[in-house]
């Protein structure tokens, strides 16, 4: 646990830098308090999130995912590398806000696209969520610049990154898993490890998210009152030239009730160059080159969602 409160005073902020490096370095998975996004912020979000999902199935369909990452998918088409089956979850997605005629929509840049928002049957979907999305992503390049200060960086590397986010959201529906479920070796979301930079994850009270350890135990990531998750991405230990780990995790909700999270995947705008000198000089860039965020996340995503199985053929 992380108090990001002790940061207002200059001694705390170097304090919470030094212990963010060695969480981040040793374990890849923290929760913060003291973060600042007021609780009725979250509980407005995760209402718009239960309300939505509660739509009939044509209501949703009308916003059926498309090849950017935009709007709803049903379930049975996420199916991460390496799963035995697709996850049992519903999911919802979005990104900041972009007008057709933006310029990074016009030059095509990966992941950068209008968002769908089921407005005329759901329109308190775009009220209730873009808030809370806004002020999570303002506290991952918080929590950002304050890693590249622990880490001896530029702490502008990041400010530079962000000046247009990817910012990607998702709201995530897991119904309770059957008995066919467990015999298919369903999880609500397979062992996996996130693709970007900084995951930072609102979650009910029911629990389910697992991290596995180094000694290959699976630790139960319970619920604390008021706290996010946090979690370094791919992308983060690449930029880190490895002195970050991305950890894997995965969600198994055996409470049997519904269960819902969100998660905000804080990442650098599609075309900011993800290189492993801007932290290690010494970094041999044949082995890990410079790539843009946009093109290494939708890349991922075309290996892990179904949807994309259109668009291959």
């Amino acid at each position: 646990m992380i108090d990001l409160a002790a940061m207002n005073t200059p001694e705390g902020e170097a304090k919470v830098a030094e212990t963010l490096v060695k969480t981040a370095s040793e374990i890849g998975f923290f929760y913060v308090s003291g973060h600042g996004i007021p609780p009725t912020l979250s509980a407005r979000a995760m209402a718009a999130s239960r309300a939505f999902f509660a739509l009939d199935e044509a209501a949703k369909s009308e916003i059926t995912i498309d090849s950017h990452q935009r709007g709803w998918m049903a379930q049975g088409l996420a199916n991460l590398e390496g799963a035995a089956t697709h996850d049992a979850k519903e999911v919802f997605f979005w990104g900041r806000e972009v007008a057709p005629d933006d310029a990074d929509v016009l030059a095509g840049l990966p992941l950068v696209h209008p968002n769908q928002w089921p407005d005329r049957t759901a329109p308190f979907l775009r009220e209730g969520i873009l808030p809370y999305y806004e002020a999570v992503m303002a506290l991952g390049l918080r929590i950002l610049t304050c890693l590249a200060k622990g880490l001896g960086a530029d702490p502008d590397i990041f400010v530079r990154a962000y000046d247009r986010p990817l910012g990607r959201g998702q709201l995530v529906y897991y119904p309770a898993l059957g008995e066919e479920d467990v015999a298919a070796q369903r999880f609500g979301a397979a062992e996996h490890s996130d693709f970007g930079v900084l995951t930072i994850l609102k979650q009910d009270n029911l629990g389910g998210l697992q991290v596995r350890n180094r000694s290959d135990e699976w630790i139960e990531a319970m619920p604390i009152e008021d706290t996010f998750v946090c979690n370094i991405g791919d992308l983060l230990e690449r930029w880190t030239n490895g002195r970050l780990v991305s950890t894997p995790h995965r969600v198994l909700n055996r409470s049997g009730k519904s269960r819902f999270s969100i998660p905000i995947f804080c990442d650098p705008s599609s075309d900011a160059m993800v290189d492993p000198r801007d932290f290690d000089p010494e970094a041999d860039i044949n082995i890990l080159p410079p790539i843009a965020a946009g093109a290494y996340i939708a890349s991922k995503n075309r290996r892990n969602f179904s949807h994309y199985e259109t668009e291959r053929s």
